[in-house]
């Protein structure tokens, strides 16, 4: 084969190379991991807050459920809603009874472009639990330091696994847990962070709500592409 043909060939196979490539981009997969829990490494990627920061008495914890069967363990995530505020509180708090568990803040970000759904595998008793997604700010103020916030509420049944599966376009566009009137569309190529939280009030009909103990079990957090 000749110089001049040998050159043409190589840049035919990388262009074959190169539209394949492309494709696969354009189409990624059905799904994918963003968070596991089966380690206290993983762990390590969350930290947790309740009202009991601004004087309320809520408690929470984070931890490894060993499975005992030689798999896997999973995140526990329990504790304690209460209603009550600590009588020696500096702050002026209007409302308790709440606590979250929040991703540490990505490397970055991670880009959720081309999934149109969320999904994760729980085990619960019966509470209803939100789920945020935290973009770069682009609805606040500028300057405002705050990420954007988009929640959708997530009812886990009692004793049994259940993956819930969350349209993206259900989570509204919220500000310190109110939803904004306004009609406003995420970017799912900027998203820098996600929470689980649980209120003592509010939710969905039928689920268990109130003052109590709370405890979910967490396997794992994808993105789906369901089209």
């Amino acid at each position: 084969m000749s110089r001049f043909r040998a050159l043409l060939q190589a840049s035919l196979n990388a262009t074959k190379r190169a539209l394949v490539w492309n494709a696969e981009v354009l189409v990624p997969p059905s799904e994918k991991y963003i968070f596991n829990f089966n380690s206290k490494e993983e762990l390590k990627k969350w930290h947790l807050y309740s009202d009991s920061e601004y004087g309320g008495l809520s408690s929470a914890s984070l931890e490894i459920k060993e499975s005992g069967n030689g798999s896997s363990g999973t995140g526990l995530f329990s504790g304690n809603l209460s209603l009550d505020v600590s009588e020696s509180s500096r702050w002026n708090i209007t409302r308790s009874g709440f606590c979250g568990m929040r991703s540490k803040k990505f490397d970055g970000f991670i880009d959720l472009d081309g999934y149109d759904a969320l999904a994760l595998k729980l085990k619960g008793n019966g509470r209803c639990y939100i789920s945020t997604i935290y973009t770069e700010n682009w609805v606040n103020s500028p300057g405002q330091q705050e990420d954007n916030s988009w929640q959708a509420f997530v009812f886990v049944p009692k004793d049994n696994w259940y993956i819930a599966k969350i349209p993206l376009a259900r989570y509204l566009p919220t500000w310190r847990g109110n939803v904004i009137d306004a009609k406003l569309e995420m970017n799912p190529s900027r998203v820098v962070g996600m929470s689980l939280s649980v209120n003592a009030l509010g939710g969905i009909p039928d689920a268990r709500s109130g003052s109590g103990d709370f405890q979910v079990e967490i396997d794992w957090i994808k993105a789906l592409r369901l089209q």
